[in-house]
């Protein structure tokens, strides 16, 4: 496995690999790797003859009072659960490698960047949308793969990759969760033993909610009572839209 800095280096490998005509699928991470990401890599060898992942925290996505400086960094032990799975290179971009002029946002995606998440957060799906055009176009994979356990995520890459013409196939793969239900998150780590038992709670409550069996108003009282005490939204939505969905939509999800 090689372990790649220099954008030329990447250049090189990806053009030795796909000899004779081989497949390339990427998966890009922000690092501090557990089960969820080494599902993606493992769908990635699925869908493509060699896998390419990448580690880079992206500054554009964290507004000043967010945990840019303090998320977790785990390269040594990321690179090591990487090359158990045989993947052929790690990506670990310099700064300047994606942003040769400062890091900044050039592109917002109108729609479905802009409700639930976007309300909280508006800078985070510009900065998302940015790096990852950014990053795609320098790999230039045939498929690149992204968890549903950030289904709006998801939704705004692939409408990105649409709508800036960049030929790859985007993959969505599923939450993976651990023995309690609880979506495997690298900021879990920050996460106490009580903040733990109260978050185990969010996946039951959501999936009543996307089943009908509660109301919205009722999912939010839920919430607040197993101890849950900042909550941007809980809200059931068009899958693909994410508006919010009339009677004859086949296709919801809580969020």
């Amino acid at each position: 496995m090689k372990i790649i800095t220099a954008a030329k280096d990447l250049r090189n490998c990806i053009e030795r690999l796909r000899l004779p005509s081989h497949t390339v699928a990427f998966v890009p991470t922000m690092g501090a790797l557990h089960e969820g990401h080494l599902d993606l890599v493992r769908e990635g060898f699925k869908q493509a003859d060699h896998v390419i992942v990448s580690i880079y925290v992206n500054p554009t996505q964290f507004a000043p009072h967010e945990d840019f400086g303090s998320y977790p960094r785990t390269i040594e032990a990321d690179i090591e659960k990487l090359e158990k799975l045989g993947v052929a290179a790690v990506w670990t971009p310099a700064e300047t490698d994606i942003y040769p002029d400062g890091p900044a946002t050039d592109i917002h995606i109108k729609g479905v960047s802009e409700p639930l998440e976007g309300e909280f957060r508006p800078h985070f799906f510009d900065g998302v949308a940015t790096v990852v055009a950014r990053l795609l176009r320098a790999v230039e994979p045939d498929v690149a793969l992204f968890g549903e356990k950030d289904y709006q995520q998801l939704q705004v890459v692939k409408k990105m990759v649409a709508e800036q013409s960049i030929p790859v196939k985007i993959i969505g793969v599923p939450t993976k969760r651990d023995d309690n239900g609880l979506a495997l998150s690298s900021r879990n780590a920050y996460l106490d033993k009580k903040q733990y038992r109260i978050a185990t709670g969010l996946n039951k409550i959501l999936k009543r909610l996307a089943g009908g069996q509660i109301s919205e108003n009722q999912a939010l009282t839920e919430l607040e009572t197993s101890g849950f005490n900042k909550i941007d939204y809980c809200t059931v939505r068009d899958a693909l839209t994410l508006q919010h969905p009339d009677q004859n939509t086949s296709e919801k999800r809580a969020l």
